[in-house]
């Protein structure tokens, strides 16, 4: 296909009405896990006792991100795929993320300002621009930075897979996803229990590997995007060895479980590529089972080799049943896709990412001008549900919303610029890869 036409199609808006019906499910999930994580947190303002209960065999934090991670596995790669351009992915997810990030990151530190309480696990021990720099790179819970808001841990493995992926995508390699989760699940097995963690800052400094760090990623992106061959599949690979690096030898939390959380984002893009038929279900079926039963074993023999024995049998049964839970929860809201979805858990999804940055802001400032109730109040746990939704409502209206609108016009005059200056014929391999993906056309940006 001539790199013109692909471009134009790339920067076509897409037609939101089926889009947002052939995806109703999706939002579901995003819905689920998002009031998942919400509720794990808020439990332990106002009803501690009930969330004892439940802790004791099912861990709804840690079933919620492992939901979102699925999405984000089955979603993204797709997104990057359709668009065809590494410069449009990126520039898409920088409006889609940054923007809200910065709201709750500035949010997150007003206390602090306002000297109502400090700054989270010690943040404020940090030289301040060297912890600005690495929450900038989303990276900052493999660089060993104590994470502004608690839930933005996550958002680093985010951005690790959004490296790793890029760096597939540009080498072509990008159809590979059931061998790649089942090797990132075996590493967790083998060799995740034993490697380091945070090794990299501890023998360099922090500020230093930050700097490299943020250093090196921004040339990745920047040669990664380029419209050149070489250089954009030598930012792609820079990225992705950089990403691999921070996640084996210095992230927050143990390699095993980081090596995981990638296994299971890729399960999620395997799922994806066995339902548009670019590998095939076999294949498909194999790296799904041992990414399902390796995440299982690597949380239960890591607990047992560093745990008490009490602990290690708590955290091995609500481990197992949130890792169990968030799989069948996954494949069965897909089963259902074709089917009308409730409108309540769909407009949840969608403002799922505003409930998600902002529900520890809540939780201080309620915190704060309320206390912490000395016996389960489900009252103020339903009130303060209520409060979160509308609160993320707003956002996604004036800021998340806005921001992806304006990430799109971006896109467009890039692409409208660059398709003028193209050339006849030949045209990108990264192009020519995603017009020749089944089911490209079809798939949603997310």
């Amino acid at each position: 296909m001539p790199p013109s036409t692909l471009e134009q199609r790339a920067t076509e808006p897409p037609t939101e009405a089926p889009a947002r019906a052939r995806l109703a499910w999706l939002d579901v999930l995003r819905g689920l896990a998002a009031l998942a994580v919400a509720l794990h947190h808020a439990t332990y303002y106002f009803t501690p006792r009930l969330r004892y209960q439940v802790f004791e065999w099912f861990d709804p934090g840690r079933y919620g991100v492992l939901v979102f991670f699925l999405v984000s596995g089955y979603v993204v790669p797709a997104s990057l795929e359709r668009h065809g351009r590494v410069r449009d992915f990126w520039i898409g997810r920088f409006f889609r993320i940054h923007p809200l990030l910065l709201v709750a990151s500035v949010l997150g530190i007003v206390p602090f300002i306002l000297g109502i309480r400090g700054l989270r696990a010690g943040l404020e021990q940090y030289d301040p621009v060297i912890a600005t720099l690495a929450h900038v790179t989303m990276l900052q819970d493999v660089l060993a930075v104590p994470n502004t808001l608690n839930v933005l841990w996550t958002l680093s493995y985010e951005m690790v897979f959004y490296l790793l992926i890029v760096a597939l995508f540009v080498t072509g390699t990008h159809r590979r996803s059931a061998p790649i989760a089942a090797l990132l699940v075996l590493a967790a097995l083998l060799g995740g229990a034993v490697l380091p963690t945070a090794v990299l800052s501890r023998a360099a400094g922090t500020g230093r590997v930050v700097v490299i760090a943020a250093v090196l990623l921004a040339v990745a992106i920047a040669a990664a995007a380029s419209s050149r061959a070489r250089p954009r599949t030598a930012g792609g690979i820079l990225g992705g060895v950089l990403a691999a690096v921070l996640v084996t030898v210095n992230g927050r939390i143990t390699p095993w479980e980081g090596l995981v959380i990638l296994a299971v984002m890729f399960a999620g893009t395997v799922v994806y590529r066995a339902q548009h038929g670019q590998i095939g279900k076999g294949a498909a079926a194999l790296g799904l089972a041992t990414v399902l039963a390796g995440s299982v074993a690597a949380g239960v023999w890591s607990a047992a080799r560093t745990m008490p024995r009490p602990d290690a049998h708590v955290f091995q049964v609500y481990w197992t049943g949130s890792v169990l839970l968030a799989a069948f929860t996954f494949a069965g809201v897909m089963a259902l896709r074709h089917r009308r979805m409730p409108r309540s858990l769909v407009g949840l999804g969608v403002i799922s990412y505003s409930v998600y940055l902002l529900h520890p802001v809540l939780l201080i400032i309620s915190d704060q001008l309320g206390g912490t109730p000395e016996r389960d109040d489900v009252l103020r746990l339903a009130v303060f549900v209520c409060v979160l939704v509308m609160v993320s409502w707003t956002t996604h209206r004036c800021v998340e919303a806005p921001m992806q609108r304006l990430g799109r016009r971006v896109a467009r005059r890039l692409g409208s610029g660059a398709a003028r200056h193209a050339p006849p014929s030949g045209g990108d391999r990264s192009a020519s890869i995603a017009a020749g993906a089944p089911g490209a056309s079809v798939t949603p940006a997310d």
